[in-house]
């Protein structure tokens, strides 16, 4: 097992060392697929390691690597080098590595026209070196490897975020992920060293043990800070604006940050954390409500939207929230469930959505005509001209929207149960409304991209994309449509939660009283689905049937609707209180403090010697009186010196 999980964590690595070495000798494509088999191999190297942990007794399924060595000491302060996979850690090395995999072979397709060959051996190391990021994240079996991984992430992310860095907007957008998620991660690291004061140890062995043995005001201050790492890397509220802009990457990117890795992160810390979190019961109760606000403020944004990334990035807030509502009521199951059913589905959608853009380039290319590729507006008709993109795209909105039978329809509504079940009524009636909100937009931006007549000559002309990109939507379809009835049925009690129950034994997982407030979880599960229904309803009739126009509708609400187009303004709001503040103070050190007292410091003492300089210099005038006279005067300085001071 130990070489197994070294090897999973480090043959990634060496796909990008390989690239990096080589790539200049290698043919462009083989690049590409040389990238992709690293994570093939990664996911086959997961596998194994899964099949050997279930092998084992369920209660003995948490294996931790020997210590490789030992990364830090000082005192009694140790971060030894080693790897634990359990139950949670396989679960989440099977996503990454599997949508991982998909998402590079998609890509091999989708940068094929990069024109650089050195950018395009480029985006796959920067590939490599984010899913290996990942799995330092997943498999480190202490805070400060786990922590380690995060930054990793985080500058993989960037990079990869303005990885067309030409551009200005494509550089600025790379570089608010950067700053944004600096401000969550330096909340972490606290929390991290107040682990270390508070338990003697950052292994989370040591430190789940001893739980019981620290106040509650601590376990709070912990939690809460963690939770400012979470909401930063996991786009919450208020550290949410850097994912929209996310999307001036290519859309692979979008695919690999926004479905199974980083985005997801800070869900993983909270399950990984599930016993700190569960003794900290206020935080739990914050945990849940900035979800669940989350997921709904998200999903108003979503439902103006015209750029079909755009709408998917919503998409995403407004899922990941759904997943710290299940953390934060103590359903980390359900909350896991929705993390890897999001995964297949967001992935789907993204990668989709590149389909689509690629369908209307090609079609603006023959017809002559520029349009934005992202903007559904222009779009259109596309069911006939790429009908395998608008199925599986189909396949991923109803996923998304949770239409019954779906992968999404399970895993959300076990969130949903569970928030109900266990007495938070609220939470469900706006989780609820919220679930509403996310079938209408996912079907709204089916039919516009999909249905109806062509609203461009690019959409007129569009072509279905190559078959290296047709094949990961295929398999991410399948897996968006089924795998929730494989994973989650029965309710609570299918293979993954059978699965994963060992991994959360010392938390709280719910009481889930069967019937509460009157209701079973098949009425609730029955409620689940008409909601998703009315929603994609309210969809097919604006868009399709013209029963409503949404056009009418814009005008009759107008200040909400702009409100919602101008996303609550809070990127204006955040700029007038520290973006605009920040750049003030940067210029008033600079200009005042910078060239004014320091560099006048350093100035004025230049000229203070150039003066003593220039005076010393006229004394220096080469004539021997000049100089007797000089001694004459030193005498009677030193001699008047000594007969008043020698009294």
């Amino acid at each position: 097992m130990e070489t197994l999980l070294w090897a999973l964590l480090l043959v990634p690595l060496a796909g990008a060392v390989v690239n990096v070495l080589l790539g200049r000798r290698l043919p462009r494509q083989v690049a590409g697929w040389l990238a992709s088999g690293a994570v093939a191999l990664a996911f086959l190297i997961g596998v194994m390691a899964t099949l050997r942990l279930l092998a084992l007794p369920a209660e003995e399924r948490a294996y931790v690597t020997p210590t490789l060595y030992t990364w830090a000491l000082a005192g009694r302060f140790e971060v030894p080098v080693s790897l634990l996979f359990d139950q949670l850690a396989a679960v989440m090395v099977l996503v990454v590595t599997g949508v991982g995999f998909l998402i590079h072979v998609y890509s091999v397709g989708y940068m094929a026209h990069e024109p650089a060959d050195y950018d395009f051996r480029r985006y796959f190391v920067y590939l490599n070196l984010f899913v290996f990021s990942m799995l330092l994240l997943v498999l480190g079996s202490n805070f400060v490897l786990l922590y380690a991984g995060w930054e990793l992430v985080g500058l993989c992310s960037y990079l990869l975020i303005s990885f067309w860095y030409t551009e200005p907007q494509n550089a600025a957008a790379g570089r608010k992920a950067f700053v944004v998620n600096r401000v969550g991660d330096f909340a972490f690291a606290l929390g991290i060293f107040l682990i270390w004061s508070a338990f003697g140890s950052v292994v989370y062995a040591d430190v789940f043990e001893a739980v019981g043995g620290v106040a509650p005001a601590t376990l709070t201050a912990i939690t809460l800070l963690l939770f400012v790492g979470c909401t930063g890397k996991s786009a919450q509220l208020p550290l949410y604006v850097w994912l929209p802009d996310a999307m001036a990457g290519p859309t692979p990117v979008s695919a690999l940050i926004h479905a199974a890795t980083m985005v997801t992160a800070g869900v993983y810390l909270i399950a990984r954390a599930s016993a700190l979190f569960a003794a900290a019961t206020s935080t739990s109760a914050i945990v849940a409500w900035v979800g669940v606000l989350t997921a709904l403020f998200a999903a108003t944004i979503a439902i103006v939207q015209v750029d079909i990334k755009r709408v998917l990035a919503y998409s995403t807030i407004s899922q990941l929230g759904y997943m710290f509502l299940g953390v934060g009521v103590g359903a980390y199951t359900a909350a896991i469930f929705h993390l890897v059913t999001h995964a297949f589905f967001k992935a789907l959608l993204f990668l989709g959505a590149g389909s689509v853009m690629h369908a209307v380039e090609h079609g603006a290319h023959h017809a002559g005509e520029h349009v934005d590729p992202q903007d559904m507006r222009q779009m259109g008709g596309l069911w006939e001209r790429a009908r395998w993109t608008g199925i599986t795209f189909l396949v991923g909105a109803a996923a998304l929207a949770g239409l019954p039978l779906t992968s999404g329809f399970f895993s959300k509504d076990e969130i949903l149960a569970g928030a109900f079940l266990e007495g938070h009524v609220l939470l469900y009636g706006v989780g609820l409304l919220t679930a509403f909100l996310t079938a209408t937009y996912s079907f709204r931006q089916f039919f516009l991209v999909f249905a109806g007549e062509p609203r461009s000559e690019a959409a007129r002309h569009a072509a279905e994309s190559p078959r290296v990109m047709l094949v990961p939507l295929a398999v991410l379809a399948v897996l968006a449509l089924g795998a929730g009835l494989v994973l989650g049925w029965p309710p609570e009690h299918g293979i993954i939660h059978t699965w994963l129950e060992p991994a959360f034994a010392v938390a709280r997982e719910g009481t889930k009283a069967e019937g509460g407030a009157g209701l079973s979880p098949m009425t609730l599960l029955l409620i689940s689905s008409v909601v998703a229904l009315a929603g994609a309803g309210l969809a097919y009739g604006a868009y399709v049937r013209k029963a409503v126009d949404p056009a009418a509708l814009s005008v009759r609400f107008r200040p909400l609707y702009v409100l919602l187009w101008n996303r609550y303004y809070v990127d204006e709001l955040y700029a007038l209180l520290f973006v605009r503040p920040f750049f003030g103070l940067a210029r008033f050190l600079a200009d005042v403090v910078d060239k004014l007292v320091i560099d006048g410091a350093v100035n004025g003492v230049a000229t203070v010697t150039a003066g003593a300089h220039a005076l010393a210099r006229r004394l220096q005038a080469g004539y021997v009186r000049v100089y007797a006279l000089s001694m004459v005067l030193g005498a009677l300085l030193v001699l008047g010196y000594l007969v008043y001071w020698g009294r």
